[in-house]
C-alpha cells in the first residue's frame, strides 16, 4: 500500500511539472504572438492598413486588403495560445490540489517534503513566467486604437527592467521578498523534512516562525508590483494578469500550509 501512495506522488510531481512546463511555453507564445499583433498598429502601420482597406473597397473586391488576413490568423493564434495557457495552468493547480491532498495518506515529514517540493515548482514557474501583460494605447481619428507602449515581463525580467531604469531600491525590495525569502523558506522546509533527526533541524522551529511573517509581504510585494506597473501614464492603460500571477499567488498559499505543516511536525518531534 505504502509503495502505491508513493508511486501516486511520484506521478503527480510528475505531471505537476509537465503542466507547469506546457503553461510557460504557452504563456511565452502568447507574449510572442501578442507582439507581432502590437506590432502592427503604430500608427504608420495604422494607416497603411486603413490605404489598404479602402482601396479594397472601391475596387469592388478586386484587390484584396492581405494584412486583414494576417491581423485575424495573428488574432486566432494569440487567442489559441492564451486559452491553452490558462487550460495547462488549471490543470497544474488540480494536480497541486491533488498533492495537497496526500497529506491524509501519509506522514507529515513525507507531506512537508512533498509539499515543498510542490512549493518550489510554483516559485519557479511564477517567476519565470510573465505575470502581467501593460498595454498603453489612444483611439486617433480615421486610425482607430494605436498601441503607444506594451509591456509583458516575468518578475525576474521586471527585476532587470527596474534596475536598468535606475529604481535600484524597488528592484533590491522585490529580489528580497519576492525571491530571495521564498527560496530560503522553501528549501529550509525541504532540509528540515529530510533531516528532522538532526540536531539543527530542530534549532529551525524559530527560524520558521520568523520565516512564517514575511508570507503576507510575498503578496504585498505583489500588488504594490502590479500598481506599480499599471500606474496612469497619461493615456489608457490596459492591464491582462498572465499565467505566472497564478503559479505566484499558488506558492504563497501552498508554502503557508506547508509551513503549518512542518511546525506542526517539528512541535511532535520535540514533545515524543
Amino acid at each position: 500500500m505504502r509503495l502505491l501512495v508513493y508511486v501516486w506522488l511520484t506521478a503527480l510531481v510528475a505531471a505537476l511539472l509537465f503542466f507547469s512546463v506546457r503553461a510557460y511555453g504557452e504563456a511565452k507564445s502568447y507574449e510572442d504572438a501578442t507582439a507581432q499583433q502590437i506590432a502592427k498598429m503604430n500608427p504608420k502601420s495604422l494607416a497603411e492598413y486603413r490605404l489598404k482597406e479602402w482601396a479594397e473597397t472601391l475596387s469592388l473586391g478586386y484587390y484584396r486588403n492581405g494584412e486583414k488576413q494576417i491581423l485575424q490568423r495573428l488574432q486566432k493564434v494569440r487567442e489559441t495560445h492564451r486559452r491553452e495557457s490558462k487550460h495547462y495552468v488549471l490543470k497544474a493547480l488540480f494536480v497541486l490540489l491533488l498533492l495537497c491532498g496526500s497529506a491524509y495518506l501519509v506522514s507529515l515529514r513525507t507531506f512537508t517534503f512533498i509539499g515543498a517540493l510542490g512549493a518550489a515548482m510554483m516559485l519557479f514557474f511564477g517567476l519565470i513566467t510573465p505575470i502581467l501583460m501593460v498595454t498603453i494605447h489612444k483611439h486617433i481619428d480615421y486610425l482607430g486604437d494605436v498601441v503607444l507602449s506594451f509591456e509583458s515581463k516575468s518578475i525576474m525580467g521586471s527585476l532587470v527592467k527596474l534596475y536598468e531604469n535606475g529604481d535600484v531600491t524597488v528592484a533590491i525590495v522585490v529580489l528580497l521578498f519576492s525571491v530571495l525569502i521564498p527560496l530560503v523558506k522553501t528549501f529550509a522546509l525541504m532540509f528540515v523534512a529530510l533531516f528532522l533527526r538532526n540536531r539543527f533541524a530542530h534549532g529551525m522551529v524559530a527560524f520558521f516562525k520568523m520565516i512564517g511573517k514575511w508570507s503576507m509581504v510575498d503578496v504585498f510585494v505583489v500588488a504594490t508590483f502590479l500598481v506599480y506597473l499599471t500606474a496612469d501614464k497619461g493615456d489608457v492603460s490596459r492591464a491582462e494578469a498572465e499565467s505566472g500571477l497564478y503559479f505566484f499567488l499558488t506558492y504563497v498559499i501552498v508554502s503557508m500550509l506547508v509551513s503549518l505543516s512542518a511546525d506542526k511536525m517539528l512541535h511532535r518531534k520535540q514533545t515524543a
